[in-house]
């Protein structure tokens, strides 16, 4: 017995990494790092960060969100039909093959599964007929508990999004140089991020022991539950070109939070009528798109943040443990002096640099107007350019 309960994890945690979802996620993660440096190099001739950077932060960074909200899901008892899970793994699968992330938010896939089940029901002539292992449509109650706890968990989701939105994508966000509408090139940021989530669900029902006889359960009453590990995936993308991506990118983290907790706190309320969560579920989707639509809109109404200047050459990016990254500058900062030379292009800069092999002196104007004098002893290993990424 004891062997076959073994057996059993064991299975469970295959499955969960050979689950579409999690393939997926990974080839999507690499993928995304490849074109990145693509553009880069298109840019500057030199990549930011490394290509697989995405795939290796696609779980590092949202492995304990997933565990706050497995353990409030388990707390709460929060239990979402199989059929649900399915359509919202089947939506985030088209959404990561895409490669469209600006619509891979949770509430989305939440909101398109659910009234996907409504939508099969009314269609589908005798829903009994769609029926798998013990699983059928018919069963799904949509005015039950799935309307309270589907908004609820949606708008977890929704948390954990604003969460990751702003403390994990300015830091990754990529410059590139595009044409201004006088012809001119300036940089925008870009960033465009795929986190993967392992969330255990509570499914009611019997479905699981179809395929794991001993897969652990417990019973509330007369319903048998059973804990399901599902990969969750939240897709982020956005270009900043008006405004700075660590100025940017935190607000909108910041609003997605918002949305979250109101999606959750009208979802509660479906435990008296039902008809809220799906009215929470619609507020959920609507804010997103609206957040979206606002800050695309004035993203691209504005002027460009790192545009460049008359005097001087505009800091686009710089590169990790560089002497630049040492020095404190910042994408948008403008080098006027180097060594006491002045410079208004890459190539003065870079002679300029060479003047003093062995010591660095820059005359830096501030996002603010400031001006601030810094210096910075040069190695031989230390990068040529000291590690800039400059507008050209």
């Amino acid at each position: 017995m004891s062997e076959q309960v073994l057996m059993d994890l064991l299975e469970a945690i295959a499955l969960f990494f050979l689950n579409p979802v999690w393939l997926v996620a990974i080839v999507a993660a690499v993928g995304l790092g490849y074109f990145r440096v693509k553009r880069e190099r298109r840019s500057f001739l030199v990549r930011l960060h490394p290509g697989l950077t995405e795939m290796k932060r696609v779980l590092a960074e949202s492995w304990l969100p997933a565990l706050i909200v497995s353990v409030l899901i388990a707390g709460i008892g929060l239990s979402v039909d199989v059929g649900w899970i399915a359509l919202f793994s089947a939506v985030a699968i088209l959404s990561m093959i895409s490669f469209y992330y600006l619509a891979a938010s949770p509430i989305y896939f939440a909101a398109i599964a659910f009234f996907g089940l409504y939508a099969l029901q009314q269609w589908i002539p005798g829903t009994d007929a769609l029926a798998y292992r013990g699983w059928s449509l018919g069963d799904v109650d949509l005015f039950g508990d799935m309307a309270l706890t589907v908004p609820v968990i949606a708008g977890l989701l929704l948390i954990v999004e604003g969460f990751l939105v702003r403390r994990h994508t300015a830091a990754y966000a990529s410059p590139f140089l595009t044409k201004t509408n006088r012809g001119l090139r300036a940089a925008a940021f870009k960033s465009k991020r795929l986190w993967l989530l392992p969330i255990v669900l509570i499914v009611p029902g019997e479905f699981l022991s179809a395929f794991a006889p001993y897969w652990p359960q417990f019973t509330i009453g007369a319903t048998v539950f059973s804990f399901l590990p599902v990969p969750i995936i939240i897709g982020f993308s956005q270009v900043a070109r008006a405004s700075f991506p660590d100025v940017l990118f935190p607000k909108i983290g910041q609003a997605i939070t918002v949305v979250g907790v109101v999606v959750v706190l009208v979802g509660a309320f479906a435990w008296w009528m039902p008809i809220l969560g799906w009215a929470a579920l619609i507020i959920g989707v609507a804010g997103r798109v609206m957040l979206s639509i606002i800050v695309a809109l004035r993203e691209r109404k504005g002027g460009f943040a790192a545009a460049p200047q008359s005097t001087g050459v505009i800091i686009a990016g710089i590169l990790p443990d560089s002497p630049g990254e040492k020095l404190g500058l910042v994408p948008g900062e403008c080098i006027r002096k180097v060594n006491g030379i002045q410079v208004s292009n890459e190539k003065e800069l870079y002679d300029a640099i060479q003047v003093n092999a062995a010591h660095c002196r820059l005359q830096v104007i501030g996002r603010d107007g400031e001006v601030r004098l810094m210096q910075q002893v040069l190695y031989r290993h230390d990068h040529h350019r000291l590690g800039l990424l400059v507008v050209r």
